[in-house]
């Protein structure tokens, strides 16, 4: 039986409301930033899924192909009848590797802040695969603290590809890391995807693709203030900025304003000078011993790790460190 979608967080107004407080809390404050977790809406979730199939987006095919490879593997490790939890399931393309590969799991449970999006696939995998409970939750990974009804007594693997832990300040990585453990349990595991450090001309092109997607995918939050909290903002006014700070090891993703101009949004006016910018993500880059040191900060330790011919990329197989 598949069960209904969980909503751990609070009603959509709440939704909206939690939108609108970082929205003028980030443009108010200096530096100004928004965080990329509000890059996902509906809108964002497809052109995200629009960019991982570009030529310069190397990360999603590398992964991938490491997933492909490595899934039966991964299945060997985890044993069977566990519990599948997807931390930001977006399109569950690479999920489904892992759902081919462990036809006896107990229950898939897709976790994701895009509500639309997290139906819409959720539908797709219980038509595709009939068999298997699919327990979708809508909510913030990094703050929930317990996932209720999901096969409670089933040993829990977590899976957080995409390289999206690269998304989080290594701070946040770290409690991303302790909340996975505590959630997955003692005897839980975690498959994590880790972008890794490179030459910068492929890191730049990776996140300036010739196509124009990902400044889309950048300015899009612009649309989504504008759509959600009435704003005023020209997006034609903006343009995305994407550099490699090699000193930090990390992608810089802002949007920048073109001209002196000022916007409404959520009741309020901003103003922005010309070269301005507002800060939306971070994509750190690792080597295998940041891995494993970001590994322990969070309560686990590399079970096994595996890269592509070029070392482009690594997926970890992360175990409880009792």
């Amino acid at each position: 039986m598949n069960a209904p979608l969980l909503d751990l967080d609070r009603p959509e107004t709440s939704d909206l409301q939690d939108f609108r407080r970082a929205v003028l809390s980030g443009l108010s404050r200096q530096p100004r930033a928004i965080s990329a977790k509000y890059l996902y809406d509906a809108r964002g979730s497809a052109l995200f899924d629009d960019i991982c199939e570009l030529p310069e987006y190397y990360l999603t095919r590398t992964e991938t192909s490491i997933l492909r490879e490595r899934a039966r593997d991964i299945a060997g490790l985890a044993g069977k009848g566990v519990a599948l939890v997807e931390f930001g399931s977006g399109s569950s393309v690479k999920s489904r590797l892992l759902l081919d590969a462990m036809p006896d799991l107990a229950v898939y449970a897709p976790i994701d802040i895009s509500r639309q999006h997290l139906h819409e696939q959720s539908a797709r995998l219980r038509r595709d695969y009939p068999g298997l409970p699919v327990e979708p939750v809508f909510g913030d990974y990094m703050a929930l603290r317990s996932l209720p009804g999901i096969a409670k007594d089933a040993p829990r693997l977590g899976f957080f590809p995409g390289s999206t832990i690269g998304n989080l300040e290594p701070e946040e990585a770290t409690a991303f890391l302790r909340n996975a453990r505590a959630l997955l349990g003692h005897d839980g595991a975690l498959v994590v995807g880790a972008d890794l450090r490179k030459d910068a001309k492929v890191l730049h092109d990776a996140y300036n693709d010739s196509a124009g997607v990902t400044a889309a995918f950048t300015l899009n939050l612009l649309a989504r203030m504008n759509r959600e909290l009435d704003g005023t903002f020209d997006i034609d006014g903006f343009t995305h900025d994407a550099s490699y700070n090699a000193e930090l090891g990390r992608i810089e993703i802002f949007f920048r304003s073109l001209r002196e101009q000022s916007a409404m949004v959520g009741g309020r006016r901003f103003a922005f000078g010309e070269g301005e910018r507002v800060h939306t993500e971070y994509s750190y880059k690792y080597d295998v011993h940041g891995i494993e040191a970001l590994a322990r900060s969070g309560g686990f330790k590399i079970g096994e790790l595996w890269t592509d011919k070029d070392r482009l990329f690594a997926v970890a197989y992360l175990v409880a460190d009792l």
